[in-house]
């Protein structure tokens, strides 16, 4: 590689996904990549820390790319301020499209924002337990990239596994030949993988160009390329925010990077290598690959939260909100939360997406949010209801305050438990504090502040004839809620 002055790279963190198959934990409102799964940070931190670690000398890091939910867009931004991640653009999908076109919104963006750097594309919910090997493999693929092609990473495999994607590839001499992909495989198939080798996990990391991709993508998949620029052109930016239009990005033609573009290089002339990486990678798809990252007893059994287990083996066991006992259970995932429970066998745990199928189709919530839903503002947890009232502990960070609103169909009590409460009720304007309270009739304009320093949590108590959240008429919002 001729000496041209430093590498720019843009690293690319997919954070879009529901992850289904780690309900009840997981929650379309909160999905797995917001949860912290393994270790103190959520698996969107770890990510962004990890990808933000492979500068080098000749590797100069630009500001990271996230591909989201429009829906997800402030625990994104929240997540990255506590990290102290530094400035990150975000791109909110107004809805799934999946991973070919999320990247080419990355592309174009980064084309706008950077003279063609290298993309280290990632999705934002896997683990590496071996941060420096994944370093220099990352770094390895960006100098590999910046020559031209796409390179992808290979996870060197340590057991036959079936829930994974594999890669053919040819490891005689250089860098890596990609010759093809392979679909998930059964088990026999899988063992045999392992004893031939020359096969490797699809980490679903990739390191390419900008331009490099778009032009692989007007090769394969032109409809995806042109739909998604017109999608860009007619965005809108706000802040951190940058919104392709919504009608138009509707009309993007659904599809994974894997099948537009990926599995269409091995014998073409779009040049396509492997980079190996052993690094303790895990991609948390299912209960199991939990139960395998975590620390075990010498029994084999992992626990999280509230627990006793007696005479049980290898068996995972979350308690979210009170004790979870479990006695003579083996290879048993148990996952508890405050409005909901899952116990399955742990070679199932691939099926529990099934489960939340079952949900959806019976139009429960339970799939979508927690009893704890967060907002930008903080975060309320419903804490019992009944025919016509519900009752909540809210939390409102300080200096946030909730839109100015009002209710058609109940009326609500607030009592402060701790902190400062400002209200707005009407005409009128008060200031709460610890073990005062108010009441808005149904109908008020009305509003909730915290002016204070510390976090303001009170006690709501609603009444009326409909209860539901989208009982909100929104008159003004720091967030750009309608």
């Amino acid at each position: 590689m001729t000496d041209t002055g430093p590498i720019t790279v843009t690293p690319v963190i997919m954070a879009g996904g529901s992850g289904t198959r780690l309900w009840p934990l997981s929650r379309s409102g909160y999905p797995k990549q917001f949860l912290a799964l393994a270790g103190t940070n959520s698996l969107f931190q770890q990510t962004v820390a990890r990808v933000q670690g492979i500068g080098a000398a000749d590797i100069q890091m630009c500001n990271p790319i996230v591909v989201g939910n429009e829906e997800h867009r402030f625990l994104a931004l929240d997540q990255l301020r506590e990290a102290m991640a530094g400035p990150a653009i975000l791109l909110l999908e107004p809805c799934g499209r999946n991973t070919a076109p999320a990247l080419t919104l990355a592309a174009l963006q980064a084309l706008e924002t950077s003279t063609d750097p290298v993309l280290v594309v990632t999705p934002a919910d896997q683990t590496v337990t071996d941060v420096p090997a994944f370093t220099a493999a990352l770094q390895r693929a960006s100098r590999l990239a910046a020559e031209g092609g796409i390179v992808i990473l290979g996870i060197t495999p340590d057991r036959p596994e079936t829930g994974f994607g594999y890669i053919r590839a040819d490891v005689s001499a250089g860098p890596c030949t990609v010759q093809r992909f392979v679909e998930k495989p059964d088990l026999a198939t899988a063992k045999r993988y392992l004893a031939e080798g020359g096969y490797f996990w699809n980490s679903g990391m990739f390191v390419l160009k900008a331009s490099a991709w778009m032009a692989a993508l007007e090769r394969f998949r032109p409809d995806i390329a042109t739909a998604t620029r017109v999608a860009f052109a007619t965005r809108s930016t706000d802040a951190a925010f940058v919104r392709p239009g919504r009608a138009e990005f509707t009309a993007v033609p659904a599809e994974s990077v894997d099948y537009a573009v990926m599995e269409r290089c091995p014998g073409s002339d779009v040049p396509i290598r492997m980079v190996a990486l052993v690094a303790g990678w895990n991609d948390l798809g299912a209960w199991d690959a939990v139960w395998q990252v975590s620390p075990k007893d010498k029994q084999g059994n992992a626990t999280t939260g509230d627990t006793i287990v007696s005479e049980s083996r290898n068996t995972l066991v979350h308690a979210t909100s009170r004790l979870v006992s479990v006695v003579g259970l083996n290879d048993v995932v148990v996952v508890e939360t405050p409005d909901a429970v899952l116990v399955t066998d742990r070679t199932h745990s691939q099926d529990v997406k099934k489960i939340v199928g079952q949900l959806n189709a019976k139009q429960r919530s339970e799939h979508t949010l927690h009893r704890k839903v967060h907002r930008p503002w903080g975060w309320y947890d419903g804490i019992d209801h009944g025919p016509r009232f519900q009752v909540k502990r809210i939390m409102v960070n300080p200096g946030a305050s909730l839109s100015l609103q009002k209710h058609h169909h109940r009326a609500e009590h607030w009592i402060v438990v701790s902190g400062t409460a400002e209200v707005t009720c009407g005409e009128r304007k008060l200031l709460l504090s610890e073990n005062q309270s108010t009441y808005i009739p149904l109908g008020e304009v009305h509003r909730l502040a915290n002016p204070g320093k510390v976090p303001l949590e009170i006690i709501e108590v609603q009444s009326g004839s409909y209860l539901g959240e989208d009982d909100i008429v929104r008159f003004e919002d720091t967030y750009g809620r309608k």
